[in-house]
């Protein structure tokens, strides 16, 4: 049986590289070669194990290819194409999908489903930390990828751009909107740039780290705030005139964040939730107005699909949003435990790291 090499999860706090038989695809799915795919911070839980996951898994759900081969009914790709498809992979006929929330898609039970079942690869399934890839229901995932564009102008595509526009998306951001994002690492920043897009005119972005703050302001930011340095909640109410936030984009997921977040809003205002969180949220009853400030909570799982990864890639093409500054390292796959080890420690500035088999 051919092998491949593949970052696998052993146990906690080990991710290694090892031998796997290359995936079998059926007729419906796909089976890429990947050329380029990531580290997300995701995989990190999963490292620490604040993610749970089966022993044996490969991980990584972010992955850029080649169409090696074609399940006998897919139809409208070729092999050798050159493709990208969602880290959220719907069938589109799951009860989720057919509710409107495809990111959600997983298999039906008679308890209902499991949340974040739409995020298959390295969670459900061997993910992309691979040379090869199956990417299931093909049609509905495989976007082909603009010869024109390259591999890191899409590598952002299938997970952080689209988990970050989708920030401020579900916050409902309106044109002259005040928006707040905590949190600028990459998917705060693809927030940042959300924001921009969807008409925000004021965007503050709250970080430490000063490359990283550097970032936000070319991506958009119009303050950016060091929570080492000031009361978080007062300096944005300042800059707000006292007025408060429209939106509240929270893109680290502590209790920290949360409630700061929380504590910004303008009445009636809305908290777009993006990290991920591996202790239970306390939501303080001054903060939350005891319940009778209007507030809106809402959460987003990134999301998926052909459709959706076709229109960032049109961003990209446009030239409205710059995502390569994100790629500050770039590591082969045979150096995957060295990439987990520098990205897990956020050491050396690093803000996304590129693996290419």
């Amino acid at each position: 049986m051919p092998l491949m090499k593949a970052a696998v999860f052993v146990e906690k706090n080990r991710i290694i590289l090892a031998d796997k038989p290359i995936p079998d695809i059926g007729p419906l799915d796909a089976l890429i070669r990947i050329t380029t795919t990531t580290l997300c911070g995701t995989d990190v839980h999963i490292l620490r194990g604040e993610y749970p996951v089966e022993k044996g898994l490969t991980i990584g759900h972010e992955p850029v290819g080649v169409i090696e081969k074609l399940g006998s009914q897919v139809k409208g790709f070729s092999e050798g194409q050159r493709v990208i498809a969602g880290a959220i992979t719907p069938s589109g006929h799951s009860f989720a999908c057919l509710c409107g929330c495809a990111s959600q898609d997983g298999p039906d039970t008679p308890h209902g489903f499991r949340a974040t079942g739409g995020w298959k690869f390295g969670n459900l399934i061997d993910g992309s930390q691979a040379e090869y890839l199956r990417v299931p229901d093909a049609m509905a995932n495989l976007c082909a990828i603009p010869d024109h564009l390259s591999d890191e102008q899409v590598l952002m595509c299938p997970d952080i751009m689209s988990t970050g526009f989708s920030g401020a998306e579900r916050g409902d951001v309106k044109i002259g909107d005040t928006v707040v994002v905590f949190a600028l690492g990459p998917i705060g920043l693809c927030a940042v740039a959300g924001a921009r897009l969807k008409g925000a005119t004021s965007i503050i972005g709250v970080d430490t780290v000063p490359a990283r703050m550097n970032v936000a302001r070319s991506m958009g930011a119009t303050h950016v705030v060091d929570f080492k340095q000031v009361d978080v909640v007062a300096h944005i109410m300042a800059i707000t005139g006292g007025r408060g936030a429209d939106v509240a984009i929270e893109a680290l997921g502590t209790q920290a964040t949360f409630e700061w977040a929380l504590r910004v809003l303008r009445p009636g205002g809305t908290l777009s939730s993006l990290g991920v969180y591996s202790s239970d949220l306390t939501i303080p009853v001054t903060a939350f107005a005891a319940g009778l400030g209007d507030y809106s909570i809402v959460s987003t799982l990134c999301p998926g699909g052909k459709e959706r990864m076709r229109r960032l890639m049109e961003v990209v093409s446009s030239g409205s949003v710059d995502l390569k500054p994100l790629v500050t390292h770039r590591f082969k796959l045979d150096d995957i435990e060295a990439a987990y080890e520098l990205f897990a420690h956020q050491r050396d500035g690093v803000l996304k790291v590129a693996i290419t088999p």
